[in-house]
């Protein structure tokens, strides 16, 4: 079903009441519904001013016929100790514009944005040292949670906004917080911008240019990451000896676009720096990341979720054989350790697993110097750490409780079940896996 709605973000200001305005003129003979979308920040003491202007507005355009409306949200959040005032307010306004696009069923919103503003961005980002990704600005349109958002203005130099206005008299409120200079991008446009302008006449048309450069080596790298990716996968790990055969250019473009698969967006630049330089297949090494750890072993790289985080291995108390503890597993469900940071998980199966008999009277422990696991029939019990260090699990994986029956090994996390104590053929039996909270 085609859209029967368009939604405006609207600030009040000069130019998202002209696109206002624009989009009602153009929505109209379409039969298109126009939504005007209003984000109160509470950063300023006239913003219930600006509130109740657009509110005005647009009843009384509606009382003429028109096809508009107006919805707002109030913030009641606010920024965290340390956290940039503008970031705060950007992230919390596209959130509540889309929240409230949603509820009005209309999945795009139109911004006011124009070559001015595309100039600044793309200014501001060199200025902070950004990456490619940084300096394409803002994107014409991009489809993100759900909602399209598109700058239909992107290419307009802000006198053609300025003559719009005047040529049909439009009403709007003026922003004090814009000669808040406190902000980045109104020092720049306080004292930046009429200097470089007056030096360079077409500087706003040449940076809007170079964004959209920016725009296309963007997409072209993206491209390159994806034909690169296949060949350094390794299932869900990054297979460093084949990164490392790939160029410079190529091991650090696909690198970013393996993290962003991981973390859900881009990671910082001194995080991409460290792994060109110390990421090798030698070793077991760490890397904090947000809202994760990246992890190498065994020449695979890996990505742990922050609620994924487990120790290394669990201290066992001086002189003693570690914790203890019975436990009847033979009931298939999920047995909640919470002594042992963990679950059980506990299945039925036909073979493989261990006799219900058995599963009943086991005693769980740490892990202890002496213990031995087989691997498989015909195969010699080997020690805990040669037998992990044989599969291949990482050391940050060999945790949980060791299961024995009887002083003999019957499952261990990360190896499974003890080839000695496999039920035989016939036998009810169960599967045991081991899962760290």
């Amino acid at each position: 079903m085609a859209a029967r709605a368009v939604a405006v973000a609207y600030s009040g200001g000069r130019d998202s009441t002209a696109l206002l305005h624009a989009t009602i003129a153009a929505a109209e003979p379409l039969g298109l519904r126009v939504f005007a979308l209003h984000v109160h920040h509470g950063l300023s003491a006239d913003a219930d001013r600006w509130l109740a202007h657009g509110k005005s507005l647009c009843l009384r355009w509606a009382r003429r016929g028109r096809p508009v409306a107006f919805g707002a949200r109030v913030l009641t959040s606010r920024p965290a100790r340390g956290e940039s005032v503008e970031a705060w307010a950007r992230q919390a306004r596209y959130r509540a514009l889309r929240e409230m696009a949603l509820e009005r069923g209309v999945d795009l919103v139109l911004l006011a944005h124009h070559r001015r503003d595309q100039a600044e961005t793309f200014l501001l980002q060199a200025l902070r040292g950004g990456g490619v990704a940084a300096l394409s600005a803002m994107p014409r349109q991009v489809r993100r949670d759900g909602v399209s958002w598109a700058r239909p203005w992107l290419d307009l130099p802000r006198e053609a906004i300025e003559a719009y206005v005047r040529r049909h008299r439009l009403g709007h409120v003026d922003d004090d917080t814009n000669d808040d200079q406190r902000f980045a991008r109104n020092r720049l446009r306080a004292r930046v911008w009429p200097v470089l302008t007056d030096a360079f006449a077409d500087a706003e048309a040449s940076l809007a240019d170079a964004a959209r450069w920016a725009q296309e080596a963007v997409a072209g790298l993206a491209e390159w990451a994806a034909i690169d990716l296949p060949a350094v996968c390794a299932g869900d790990a990054l297979d460093i000896a084949a990164w490392r055969a790939l160029s410079a250019t190529r091991q650090s473009n696909v690198l970013r676009a393996w993290l962003r698969e991981r973390g859900g967006k881009a990671v910082p630049a001194s995080l991409i720096d460290r792994l060109m330089t110390e990421l090798s297949g030698q070793g077991a090494l760490r890397w904090p990341m947000p809202a994760g750890e990246l992890r190498s072993y065994r020449g695979r790289l890996r990505y742990e979720a922050e609620g994924s985080r487990l120790p290394a291995t669990r201290p066992l108390p001086a002189g003693g054989r570690g914790r203890r503890g019975s436990l009847d597993l033979s009931k298939v469900g999920v047995h909640e350790l919470a002594e042992w940071g963990g679950s059980l998980v506990v299945e039925r199966v036909e073979a493989g697993g261990i006799a219900l008999a058995v599963a009943a009277r086991l005693e769980l422990r740490s892990r202890a110097p002496g213990d031995r696991f087989q691997a498989g029939p015909g195969r010699p019990p080997r020690s805990l750490k040669l037998q992990y260090q044989a599969a291949g699990v990482p050391v940050w994986q060999r945790v949980g409780p060791v299961a024995h029956d009887d002083g003999t090994t019957v499952f261990v996390p990360g190896l499974g079940v003890d080839a000695r104590a496999v039920a035989a053929p016939g036998q009810a039996q169960v599967s045991f896996a081991w899962l760290p909270h």
